[in-house]
């Protein structure tokens, strides 16, 4: 199966081009004001103005509240929702049936129980991201630039369509798509030249290693 690759994180014109070019299938836009990567709704819907009709566009919020995505999606033609942070079911459910746009609930990592975090949003979301938890005493959910053991994911089942995240980069995504059995990967801080700053060569190099690591699965190479 083809491995879908979402890059995250987008805030200028070169990284959304780079992306488009090297045949991304997601964007992400972070609509979260302590992240470096942080964009204004305006601005968002710049961007997206640039995209094919296609190409998935993602918006991530953290806890975010009614007036937050009412702002952001009045302005933002998004087509998936991404909460990253300790969004109960009942808000998914919630944010799901107000705004009638698909919902990805992120279940942060660390060991084989966290799993099951997952199992109560298998009835309200669309997708799942399984992301390594952030270390101790970090301000972002997502984007530390660490991994978690992929290996727990190896023979794991899920009800849901789900993606991989959590330090990856153009070196070790085919080996993470390799041990996990990912279909799809999201990375951000990994093609960046420093926080928040995309660099256009590691997106390219990014996407051309998960996509190969895709067809290789795929060919039984």
């Amino acid at each position: 199966m083809p491995v879908q690759v979402k890059i995250c994180g987008i805030t200028d014109e070169d990284a959304m081009d780079a992306a488009v070019e090297a045949g991304a299938d997601m964007v992400g836009l972070v609509f979260f004001p302590p992240s470096p990567r942080n964009i204004a709704a305006d601005r968002a819907a710049d961007l997206i103005d640039l995209l094919p009709e296609e190409l998935i566009k993602v918006g991530l919020f953290v806890d975010a509240d009614d007036a937050t995505l009412d702002r952001v999606l009045n302005r933002v033609r998004l087509d998936l929702l991404q909460f990253h942070g300790h969004e109960t079911p009942e808000r998914i459910e919630a944010v799901r049936l107000e705004y009638g746009v698909p919902v990805m609930k992120v279940i942060p990592v660390s060991t084989a129980d966290d799993f099951a975090a997952a199992a109560p949003y298998f009835e309200v979301a669309d997708q799942l991201l399984f992301d390594a938890k952030p270390p101790k005493g970090a301000v972002l959910p997502g984007g530390n630039a660490v991994a978690f053991d992929w290996t727990l994911l190896q023979g794991r089942h899920w009800e849901l369509p789900w993606m991989l995240a959590g330090g990856l980069t153009p070196a070790n995504v085919a080996e993470a798509i390799r041990i996990s059995g990912a279909t799809a990967v999201d990375v951000s801080s990994g093609v960046e030249s420093a926080p928040g700053v995309k660099d256009t060569g590691l997106i390219r190099a990014f996407i051309g290693a998960a996509k190969g690591a895709g067809l290789k699965a795929a060919t039984g190479e």
